[in-house]
């Protein structure tokens, strides 16, 4: 097993960060959709699903977990801490109304705890909660998840990360187009759902989009 401190080195190189829902596979499996992105050269994912039973979530987690392995991947579940201890993955992703960072903390001492935020504020109380990384979101509209929050715009990359000392993801709405602008902007970590998980082929379409990062 990864100690805290080796998945986080992991987590510093990663740029692409697909995130995996069933619903928006296009009609494939998550597995699959996995194993094309990991074909693609992704360093990380993240399960999220937010309408299967835990047992469900479980079932797919530990193929998830099989397939990281196999590819050198790290492995981020949503939401569920104990799913995520179960199945052997490398840390999760919380949410304002999830598990508070410090009650993750205690009982997953070496994962990876990533949270998502909406502000400056919720940001800088993430940080100071204990999170490894935070998710600045969304950037744009987005479809695949119902936040309740408007989007952020670029405008939040100006007046956040300069006070962060662990580093950042962005996610919402972010296209194959975006990529250039965002990395220019110091965004050179980008979580996508349906640009990645719905294209045609999508080992190429991560290929794709890893290299547009040298491109800013």
């Amino acid at each position: 097993m990864r100690t805290r401190k080796k998945r986080l080195a992991a987590f510093e190189r990663i740029d692409i960060y697909p995130v995996i829902s069933s619903e928006f596979c296009g009609g494939r499996s998550p597995t699959y959709v996995l194993g094309q992105i990991a074909e693609g050269g992704a360093r990380i994912v993240q399960l999220r699903e937010k309408n299967k039973t835990s047992n469900e979530i479980l079932r797919i987690a530990c193929e998830f977990r099989r397939i990281c392995g196999e590819h050198g991947m790290l492995l981020i579940m949503n939401d569920h801490v104990d799913i995520a201890l179960e199945s052997g993955a490398d840390g999760v992703h919380l949410g304002q109304d999830d598990m508070p960072l410090k009650e993750a903390r205690k009982v997953a001492p070496e994962l990876l705890l990533g949270c998502s935020t909406h502000s400056r504020e919720e940001a800088l109380k993430a940080q100071d909660e204990g999170a490894d990384y935070i998710n600045l979101g969304p950037i744009f509209a987005t479809q695949t998840k119902k936040t309740g929050y408007q989007p952020l715009g670029t405008e939040i990359l100006k007046t956040v990360p300069p006070l962060l000392h662990i580093p950042f993801t962005v996610m919402g709405g972010i296209k194959e187009r975006h990529i250039t602008g965002l990395a220019a902007m110091g965004a050179t970590r980008i979580a996508m759902v349906t640009e990645i998980t719905t294209a045609e082929n999508i080992s190429m379409k991560v290929r794709t989009l890893i290299g547009l990062f040298g491109k800013q």
